[in-house]
């Protein structure tokens, strides 16, 4: 059972993940944009954090996930990474996006979601942590 932080604002997608996570038991946080998602990670110690890309603004999700591994309590933390831009510009995270400084996040999933796909993907990131 993990600690796990959603950071996404479209809430329909929030709650998907909510319900598929908590029925593995893992106790799930969500948090509707990037300043209240940093600000939740900031005050509680999670296992994992699920961020989307496209949130306030277009790079929203990456300004994030720099705060986020930037802050002590979140540098070993899990960043799972949910974009939908492969579908509109073609770019494909997992293979091309490799800057680690500049996007400092562990693994990514494309959306939609498939529960299956987001399920072992986070079994994954839990294993290494």
């Amino acid at each position: 059972m993990a600690k796990i932080l959603i950071v996404d604002d479209d809430p329909d997608i929030t709650e998907s993940m909510r319900i598929i996570l908590e029925s593995c038991r893992h106790t799930v946080r969500t948090a509707k944009n990037g300043e209240d998602g940093l600000k939740e990670a900031a005050a509680a110690g999670y296992d994992l954090v699920i961020l989307d890309v496209m949130m306030e603004t277009m790079s929203k999700g990456f300004e994030v996930a720099r705060a986020l591994k930037s802050l002590p309590a979140n540098k070993t933390t899990p960043v799972l990474l949910l974009t939908a831009i492969k579908e509109s510009t073609g770019l494909d995270f997992e293979t091309e996006a490799g800057d680690k400084d500049w996007l400092p996040v562990d693994a990514y999933l494309e959306k939609p979601l498939k529960p299956n796909e987001l399920l072992v993907k986070v079994e994954s990131l839990l294993k290494k942590k």
